[in-house]
């Protein structure tokens, strides 16, 4: 399962300072029960951020994102995330070389 979730940055907070943040909570995604990846994403203009998430499963996702980490998002950025879903049918990782369907 594949989750993109978005949000507008405040004013207040730069690009840079986006990227400085994401780049201090990222490691803490490494214990976050049934996530298989992050990706933390910020437009050019730095504008709009928000996160590419891999997840075992939706429920899992779900229970996440129901969590606290809500509330961190919307004390941090003043707003809900708008959070969509997709089922993953293939991927392709051309670093390792290969092609998974599903």
């Amino acid at each position: 399962m594949t989750a993109i979730v978005r949000y507008r940055l405040p004013d207040t907070i730069s690009y840079e300072a986006c990227q400085n943040h994401f780049h201090m909570i990222a490691p803490g995604f490494q214990s976050t029960s049934g996530l298989i990846s992050k990706h933390f994403i910020c437009t050019p203009d730095g504008k709009n951020a928000g996160g590419v998430y891999q997840w075992e499963s939706k429920e899992a996702a779900e229970s996440f994102y129901s969590g606290p980490w809500l509330q961190g998002i919307i004390d941090r950025y003043g707003m809900e995330p708008e959070i969509s879903f997709f089922e993953v049918f293939a991927l392709t990782d051309n670093k390792a070389g290969d092609v998974q369907l599903f």
